[in-house]
């Protein structure tokens, strides 16, 4: 089985909503990285040299190949990342090997082989 490593930047508002949204779509779990930050096209305002701009969460999701373009879309579908600016990007990369994903596999297998 192959997988692929899906890394979320999102709003935390958002966290949760996109975080089941992808479990609909047949992600197994998450890891959430807090209080990121970052900058776009445009650098965001200040107040007095306190930023503005909302915190962001980092999610990785470790999927199944055959899964893993339909957790991407349904991802940013939830985020509302094609809506407007600011507000989320997705990407998924390749994964060479993985170690300690057995029990997902088990209940992978036949979700693939439906998808298949």
């Amino acid at each position: 089985m192959h997988f692929k490593l899906i890394i979320t930047f999102v709003e935390d508002s958002k966290t949760a909503d996109v975080m089941e949204a992808a479990r609909k779509e047949g992600a197994t779990g998450a890891t959430v990285i807090n209080n990121a930050r970052g900058e776009g096209l445009a650098k965001k305002k200040t107040f007095f040299g306190l930023s503005l701009e909302t915190q962001r969460d980092v999610l990785l999701f470790l999927v199944e190949e055959h899964l893993s373009r339909h957790i991407l879309e349904k991802i940013s579908e939830v985020g509302e990342f094609e809506k407007q600016p600011g507000t989320g990007i997705a990407i998924q990369i390749d994964v060479e090997d993985a170690v300690g994903v057995a029990h997902q596999i088990e209940k992978l297998v036949d979700v693939v082989e439906a998808e298949l």
